[in-house]
């Protein structure tokens, strides 16, 4: 059996994305979302999730282009004066592993999101990461102290592959096969941890190297050739306009990934292959 996780990334980041993200559950074949617990549109994401309660939400863990929970002068290692992160990933990802001193101030601040979403009233039913941070070996080990006290027993081991993605879409070709490398690597490093703690993973993540773009063309492609069992594909739709979406991620297709999600020609191709639409938990979603 083919069964299928249809999440979407950057729930609570803007209005555009939280307007999304309840079309793409309520007329299309999304089953997940990864909430920001420090987005600006948090509270209109509660609000969503309050209204459609068979969307399984997971924790979107930010420590990287985005807000803090927590206020900047309890972290001041990791934000600005304004309570943002660093928007460069590598420069921000070699401080978080170099520097030991600001081990004690990631568990706050990666507890604090954990806080907010559970303090909330969602039940998290997978944790991942924005710009996949929590797979960076510091978060991850910080992770799991953390995930066992907030009843998350599943995570995005986002691993891809490479030669599969290249057959549709042949973009960005020394990005691609260096993002292969890396995730790939963090992914085993984290996986004997993970079964060690019986916490649940996809076989393949969808979304790793062609981020941004999973159109339906694109979809339609690829969906003929995924591996038996638990396949995820994440997406980043967006209603626009949004300034918020635009000014951070301009090139984007967040309107026809959107359209991806709600296409009727992917619901069909996933009804005439037998791929079932499920979430992490394991609940399954009929709309294919």
């Amino acid at each position: 059996m083919k069964q299928l996780i249809i999440t979407s990334d950057d729930f609570g980041l803007s209005d555009g994305v939280n307007r999304a993200v309840e079309q793409a559950w309520r007329n299309g074949i999304l089953t997940s979302a990864s909430i920001m617990a420090g987005g600006e549109a948090f509270d209109g994401a509660l609000d969503v999730s309050r209204r459609n309660p068979g969307l399984q939400v997971g924790l979107h863990l930010t420590l990287v282009q985005g807000r803090s929970v927590l206020p900047a002068d309890a972290i001041p290692g990791l934000v600005d004066e304004r309570g943002y992160f660093p928007d460069n990933p590598v420069a921000a990802g070699m401080r978080y592993y170099f520097d030991r001193g600001l081990r004690n101030q990631l568990k706050r601040e990666i507890e604090a999101q954990l806080a907010r979403a559970r303090d909330a009233g969602i039940a998290l039913s997978h944790i991942d990461g924005h710009l996949n941070i929590h797979l960076h070996p510091t978060v991850f080990s910080l992770l799991t102290e953390l995930m066992p006290r907030y009843a998350i027993a599943s995570i995005r081991l986002s691993r891809e592959r490479l030669t599969h993605n290249l057959r549709f879409n042949r973009e960005r070709l020394a990005g691609k096969a260096m993002e292969r490398l890396i995730f790939g690597s963090l992914a085993r490093h984290a996986r004997p941890t993970l079964d060690r703690m019986g916490i649940r993973y996809a076989a393949e993540v969808k979304g790793v190297l062609n981020s941004g773009r999973m159109t339906e063309g694109y979809i339609l492609a690829i969906l003929d050739g995924l591996n038996r069992g638990l396949t995820e594909i994440y997406f980043h739709p967006g209603c626009l306009p949004d300034a918020e979406i635009t000014r951070r991620m301009p090139d984007y297709r967040h309107q026809e990934e959107l359209a991806a999600l709600m296409s009727p020609r992917v619901r069909q191709k996933l009804t005439d292959l037998e791929i079932e639409l499920t979430s992490y938990r394991g609940d399954r979603k009929y709309h294919a």
